[in-house]
């Protein structure tokens, strides 16, 4: 009776591992003939004693193993067949490799035959999800330094080179097995899923290898672990895309579902048009450099989930790469801008995109934008047509209902219509939790729903401070205290805003980020208010004497680019309220010049304004000074004669009391 592939299985998984390697080698056979060796291929090993020593006949007729010497005992179980060629009868091995190893081969092609017999023989494990057993050779017999041989070949069957080169064989090979397999059509893919399924079972098989192997170096050999990190990131890699090919395949990549677009073209100009409305209601980013940005970067969701994917490797292997089913591109413009690439031309290319690029480690990130693209692909088509998709794409690849919730949202909130933005508020107590998007509450404040925005910003946590200094002193986070504070403004709630924004820079203990982060928040703060026409508000708010410093720039900043508005005016109250008479004087001076050349380039109706609410400030200033000393008056007006002639400084002989808040107010506005 022939061996059966589980005996054959069996005795692979159960062999001692110090001896797999014998398994493997070439054997001929010692007996002597006529004076001369016998020197016929072995392929049995003795009973007794176990070695490989004797062909058939000589076994026959030979009464001790020409090795050891032991007596060869029995008659008809005298013998039993080496593994390796347990294998080849059961079918784990190809029988040409049997025909191939049967003549005579040179001492020079002896090692590679050994090599290659080993090989096979970890082929045959990994095909059966035997891959521990590799895993173990390499720990328990190439790792051992005791597992050392004089024999140059055995040598390096015991070497732990032989595994890795072996790990890079089955890779080179499993690859080009799917270039076939990805040339075909689609219904040929169909037929190939089974397989396709194995590979993806080998692939892993592999990388388990290898990660043995990188686990079990040390910091010393930093080029091999280097080389063995390369090589399993792209093994990681082909496997990933093979499991997201597989899910195509079953679905016939798409064909058969109508999109929302009658073809790309009209895909792009939809993108195209989200990035248009993008640019015209996007507000100014804050960058470290204590300024706004004239001209802000702007980007859709899925825009900024591809630049954050880094797909341009500095490592990809022609071979790898070899998986995409069109790159003509790549060829002739090398440095690709993939976040201009969507909307992906194809099922395929999306799959290729993706998956062949980029670090493994972002699978899920890689996952989630798939999600948007089946999403964006189907939109506005009755669920019943596509949501199935969605729910087996999860199901196949463990992607939670709430991240595909988090697509949906970045899909709607990507979308520029109102019907998108109300259907995206709705879902948003679902995906609320602490590692929610900070951008989402962004883009409900550029659309014009604070509500939303601070409602999502309390149900995530995001609207309580850092505990720790470290966590507020990131660029991130500036941006997001930032937006904090602009989303309460935007509310109506500005004394929320200022706690906020005080609270948030007593947490940064580093003394010189917490003067840029001060000045950046602050000088946002009273630029919003002045455009939202909350500036009075605002000045009544207890600022400190390094807030009062950008708010004083600001105001000032603001009334020399417009000197018809009340910013300057409002600077002037600002330092009335606080009983600082000699800093308003200075602060009305430098205004008279500004509103004087205004006056000159302007119409009559807004020159008629300035006037007017200069001659009133003008008054108001006058009275206050009466209230400091004859010695301090004289001395404020002299310090700013510079600024004005001091005959244009009417003083009032008397004042009994300086107005109130309210009248004040009441006079600028008029």
């Amino acid at each position: 009776m022939g061996v059966t592939r589980m005996d054959a299985l069996r005795e692979l998984a159960l062999v001692d591992l110090i001896e797999l390697c014998n398994e493997a080698r070439i054997e001929h056979c010692r007996a002597t003939r006529d004076l001369s060796s016998c020197g016929r291929p072995v392929q049995h090993l003795l009973s007794t004693c176990g070695h490989a020593s004797l062909c058939p006949e000589c076994i026959q007729r030979c009464d001790t193993c020409p090795v050891c010497r032991v007596p060869i005992k029995g008659e008809s179980n005298r013998a039993r067949l080496r593994l390796y060629y347990k294998c080849i009868e059961a079918g784990l091995i190809s029988k040409q490799h049997d025909d191939r190893f049967q003549a005579k081969e040179g001492i020079g092609n002896r090692a590679n035959l050994d090599v290659e017999r080993l090989y096979l023989l970890f082929d045959v494990a990994l095909q059966n999800n035997l891959s521990s057993l590799i895993c173990h050779y390499l720990t328990n017999v190439c790792l051992d330094e005791n597992a050392v041989s004089s024999d140059p070949v055995l040598a390096f069957l015991l070497d732990e080179v032989v595994v890795k080169d072996w790990c890079k064989r089955s890779f080179t090979h499993l690859l080009k097995e799917l270039q076939t397999i990805y040339k075909g059509s689609v219904e040929n893919m169909q037929k190939d899923l089974p397989q396709m399924q194995k590979y993806v079972t080998q692939l892993n098989g592999v990388c388990i290898v290898i990660e043995a192997m990188v686990s079990s170096f040390d910091d010393s050999v930093h080029a091999q672990v280097h080389d063995l990190h390369q090589l399993l990131e792209d093994l990681t890699k082909a496997k990933q895309h093979l499991e997201v090919m597989i899910w195509c395949t079953r679905h016939k990549f798409l064909d058969l579902v109508q999109p929302q677009y009658p073809d790309i073209a009209s895909w792009e100009l939809d993108v195209n048009e989200r990035k248009a409305s993008l640019a015209r209601r996007s507000w100014p980013q804050i960058n470290l450099s204590a300024t706004t940005e004239t001209n802000p970067s702007t980007s859709l969701f899925i825009e900024e989930a591809l630049q954050n994917l880094d797909l341009e490797d500095d490592h990809e292997e022609d071979i790898l790469l070899s998986l995409e089913h069109e790159r003509p591109e790549r060829a002739f413009y090398p440095q690709v801008n993939w976040s201009n690439q969507y909307p992906f031309k194809s099922v395929r290319a999306a799959a290729d995109v993706l998956f062949l690029h980029g670090a493994s480690d972002t699978v899920v990130a890689k996952q989630a934008i798939f999600l948007y693209y089946l999403i964006d692909r189907h939109g506005m088509r009755p669920d019943s047509d596509w949501r199935f998709l969605l729910d087996d794409f999860c199901a196949a690849f463990g992607v939670t209902s709430q991240a595909l919730t988090e697509c949906m949202v970045f899909y709607l909130l990507d979308n520029h219509s109102d019907q998108a933005l109300e259907e995206a508020i709705l879902l948003l107590p679902k995906i609320a939790n602490p590692e929610t998007h900070p951008k989402i509450a962004q883009v409900l404040l550029e659309r014009q729903r604070p509500d939303a925005a601070l409602t999502l910003l309390r149900c995530t946590g995001s609207d309580d401070l850092p505990a720790s200094a470290e966590t507020a002193t990131g660029t991130t986070s500036l941006k997001e205290a930032v937006n904090a504070v602009r989303v309460r403004i935007e509310y109506g709630l500005l004394t929320e805003a200022f706690i906020y924004q005080r609270s948030y820079c007593a947490k940064v203990k580093d003394s010189d980020v917490k003067l840029q982060q001060v000045e950046l928040i602050v000088s946002e703060m009273c630029a919003l208010c002045v455009e939202r026409g909350l500036a009075d508000r605002m000045i009544e708010l207890p600022w400190n004497h390094q807030e009062e410093k950008y708010l004083h720039k600001c105001l000032l900043d603001k009334a020399s680019e417009k000197p018809e508005s009340t910013s300057g005016s409002l600077l002037v109250v600002f330092y009335l309220q606080r009983y600082r008479y000699a800093e308003a004087f200075k602060v009305h001076t430098s205004l008279n010049s500004t509103e004087q050349e205004a006056i000159e380039k302007l119409g009559s109706d807004a020159s008629s304004k300035i006037r007017k609410r200069s001659q009133w400030r003008h008054d108001l200033v006058a009275r206050s000074l009466e209230l400091l000393p004859e010695s301090e008056r004289h001395k404020v007006i002299l310090e700013c004669s510079s600024a004005e002639e001091q005959n244009d400084v009417v003083v009032v002989s008397r004042v009994t009391n300086l107005p109130n808040q309210s009248v004040v107010r009441g006079v600028l506005y008029a």
